[in-house]
């Protein structure tokens, strides 16, 4: 395609305010840029070595499907935005609710205390040791062969001694083992959710002592 003259190009955008020339040049959008430019194109062109019809049409198809990527953008944002609003709705109908998600604290209240694990494939042997505030470890469990996915477990607070445990928090660590191989475990604490305020990415839950947490990160609702 003929290259359009500098003065032409120059007189299409310029009106000679530095402030009225910016403004304009905002206001247009590539298409429309490319338009304006074409017809100046077309009425500076050389009458012995015109536009070549086939050079034209292709940087018009070019354009349009820049500007249907534009506009498409836009939708997909809007429609973006929307289902972020939708799910930071649907989450707050987990508030009061338990939940449980990546964590080693285990909660021991009224001879009862809930955790979980989460295994990514199934193991012949799982053992859940459970540590008093200072590190002891206070209770073994031997919960056998688990199957991959996510899965809880109880504490009813008696001690590899055969005492009760006093009612507080503890911490725990999970072995687990498939054909005597160590297979590694996500521990998931259990929580209840006090509130849930909006995020970029959705939702963000309180989950009181555990912390803040995403909507990715709740592995099992109570």
């Amino acid at each position: 395609m003929t290259t359009i003259q500098d003065s032409s190009v120059t007189s299409l955008f310029s009106s000679g305010n530095p402030a009225a020339d910016a403004a304009k040049k905002v206001a247009l959008d590539p298409q429309d840029r490319f338009l304006k430019l074409l017809v100046t194109q077309m009425q500076n062109q050389d009458p012995l070595n015109p536009l070549d019809n086939a050079e034209v049409t292709s940087q018009m198809a070019q354009i349009s499907t820049v500007s249907g990527i534009e506009k498409l953008n836009d939708t997909l944002k809007l429609l973006l935005s929307g289902y972020e609003g939708t799910r930071s709705l649907e989450a707050s109908s987990m508030i009061g609710r338990g939940v449980l998600i990546p964590g080693t604290s285990i909660m021991l209240e009224n001879n009862a205390a809930v955790a979980g694990i989460e295994l990514p494939q199934s193991v012949d042997k799982l053992v859940v040791s459970i540590k008093d505030s200072t590190g002891v470890t206070v209770k073994n469990l031997d919960l056998g062969p688990r199957a991959e996915g996510v899965s809880s477990f109880v504490w009813d607070g008696v001690t590899d001694s055969g005492a009760t445990a006093a009612n507080g928090n503890y911490s725990f660590s999970v072995s687990a083992k498939q054909g005597g191989n160590d297979i590694p475990v996500t521990t998931l604490a259990l929580g209840t959710v006090n509130s849930v305020s909006p995020d970029k990415k959705g939702a963000i839950l309180d989950v009181g002592d555990l912390g803040f947490v995403g909507l990715s990160g709740i592995k099992q609702i109570f």
